[in-house]
């Protein structure tokens, strides 16, 4: 089983920055992805950042130059700092893994339980 454990969300103004961080932790062979979602109430939940383990990264074009994804591959931690937050952020960020058990399994996708941005006008 993997764990993910998120932490940095809070209320800031708009302008204001955050920083999320999510380290996972258990058992397992490979983490091939990880990255941050978000919902906000009514929404459907929306890929805001993924960064793909030795290669790339995607943003959602709405952060785009205002939000960057960042590993710690030796601690097994996704980042994302946020800077010029904008009400329209205010959402309830999930932390997502890919992960693979063993060698022989197909990557499965891990969830955290959410930190919740509030950004006030």
């Amino acid at each position: 089983q993997v764990q993910l454990a998120e932490s940095g969300g809070g209320l800031v103004q708009a302008g204001g920055s955050l920083r999320l961080s999510c380290a996972a932790s258990g058992n397992f062979f490979s983490i091939n992805v990880m990255g941050w979602y978000r919902q906000a109430p009514g929404n459907e939940r929306e890929l805001v950042a993924a960064s793909v383990t030795g290669g790339s990264t995607n943003y959602a074009d709405s952060v785009k130059g205002r939000f960057t994804i960042s590993r710690d591959y030796a601690k097994n931690t996704v980042y994302l700092q946020m800077n010029s937050l904008k009400p329209e952020d205010t959402a309830l960020y999930y932390c997502n893994a890919v992960v693979r058990a063993t060698l022989r399994n197909k990557a499965v996708d891990y969830w955290g339980q959410g930190t919740q941005v509030t950004v006030s006008s």
